[in-house]
């Protein structure tokens, strides 16, 4: 918690209004229209924008039967994050151009903040453990969360912002 607190304030990545819960499920894609729609915003609020994006990587692996081997590639993010980042610059009158800078610090900031998605989806499933009425395993959902945490914790500490 610590390390979180003291690491993730430093990476730069900008304050949003954020999902917080950008699983699958929660985007509807019409194809017969071409758009994409969220629904389900009780945990939307402002947050860290690389929270909200490795929180929805994260969110890959599922829900129910965790597979974290369908955690996004580092190319597959690479391109989400380009593409991502071309539309937040169009979006907000920016030059639209995405430098390898750029794209490095996203992926850095994303990775990291990936971990927090981890640990705080770890103590939510905890507190719907001993309150929550939905028949589901939040025990054992908090067990894989904070396991993953862990076990991609030295990988990512690695991850440096490039200067």
């Amino acid at each position: 918690m610590v390390w979180m607190k003291e690491h993730l304030s430093t990476l730069g990545s900008p304050v949003v209004l954020c999902h917080n819960d950008l699983l699958c499920k929660n985007i509807i894609y019409n194809s017969k229209e071409g758009h994409v729609r969220f629904i389900d915003y009780e945990y939307s609020s402002y947050n860290y924008q690389a929270f909200d994006i490795g929180n929805h990587f994260n969110e890959f692996a599922g829900m129910s039967e965790l597979d974290y081997g369908l955690y996004p590639s580092t190319r597959m993010q690479m391109d989400w994050l380009k593409i991502y980042l071309q539309t937040y610059k169009h979006f907000t009158n920016k030059s639209e151009e995405v430098s390898q800078r750029e794209l490095d610090t996203l992926y850095v900031q994303v990775n990291k903040f990936a971990l927090a998605s981890h640990f705080f989806w770890g103590f939510w499933a905890l507190i719907q453990a001993k309150y929550s009425s939905i028949d589901f395993d939040f025990l054992g959902y908090a067990v894989l969360r904070f396991n993953q945490y862990f076990k991609t914790k030295p990988a990512v500490l690695a991850l440096q912002v490039p200067e």
